[in-house]
């Protein structure tokens, strides 16, 4: 089973990715493709506050 610190790595890589995928999706103008980034990037965020994760740094969407 990973640990705390494994849990947050994934997490945190995982949100990093999908942030740049909505910028990208934003960029061309891909309105469907945007708004289900933005449910994983929700709940990835979820995730990362529960664990205590400052979003301050790496949250580059601030919506």
């Amino acid at each position: 089973m990973p640990n705390n610190a494994e849990i947050a790595k994934t997490a945190i890589d995982d949100f990093k990715k999908i942030q740049k995928y909505m910028v990208l999706a934003k960029e061309e103008g891909a309105t469907k493709t945007y708004a289900e980034l933005k449910d994983e990037y929700l709940s990835l965020k979820a995730i990362l506050n529960v664990i205590g994760v400052n979003l301050t740094d790496i949250d580059k969407i601030k919506e």
